[in-house]
């Protein structure tokens, strides 16, 4: 058994503007980094994501990135629950998991957007990190359409 999950949403919005809402950290920083992004999304960078309910800044590592088409990252895995779990912690793992976004434009003009994230360990404490990881990939997606399409910070307040 591999742990691995994808998760997806149509956008409506042309691509390039989909891309750029995930790539830039001032736009990722209004709806899904509820504690700031710092750094591009680019080829070989390494960057910063902040979540309020996953307190301290983390770096995440830019494997590769194919404007307006794919975004591979790959950040420090846990193991555990989610802290805002009652009773949940996470707990870091010495190894990473990778996240593969595809951007793809569709005939009506919205934007397909994929996100998969693969490679926990097969144990517990792994399982009920990927589980909190597809919820947050799912919220994320979410955030985005809300914030692209309409100009709302969906996770505004939601957890702090």
């Amino acid at each position: 058994m591999e742990l691995k999950f994808r998760v997806a949403a149509r956008i409506a919005r042309p691509v390039h503007d989909v891309f750029e809402a995930v790539a830039d950290p001032a736009q990722l920083s209004h709806y899904f980094t509820t504690g700031g992004a710092k750094g591009r999304l680019e080829t070989g960078a390494t960057v910063t994501w902040d979540f309020h309910d996953f307190p301290g800044a983390f770096p995440v590592y830019v494997i590769e990135v194919v404007p307006d088409e794919t975004i591979i990252l790959e950040w420090q895995a846990n193991e555990g629950e989610a802290p805002n779990v009652e009773g949940g912690e996470l707990r870091d793992a010495a190894y990473r998991t990778r996240v593969t976004m595809r951007f793809k434009g569709l005939d009506d003009g919205r934007t397909l957007v994929e996100i998969a994230e693969e490679g926990w360990r097969e144990n517990q404490g792994a399982l009920g990190a990927s589980y909190g990881n597809c919820q947050g990939w799912s919220q994320m997606l979410c955030a985005l359409k809300m914030w692209i399409e309409h100009g709302i910070n969906l996770r505004e307040g939601m957890y702090k």
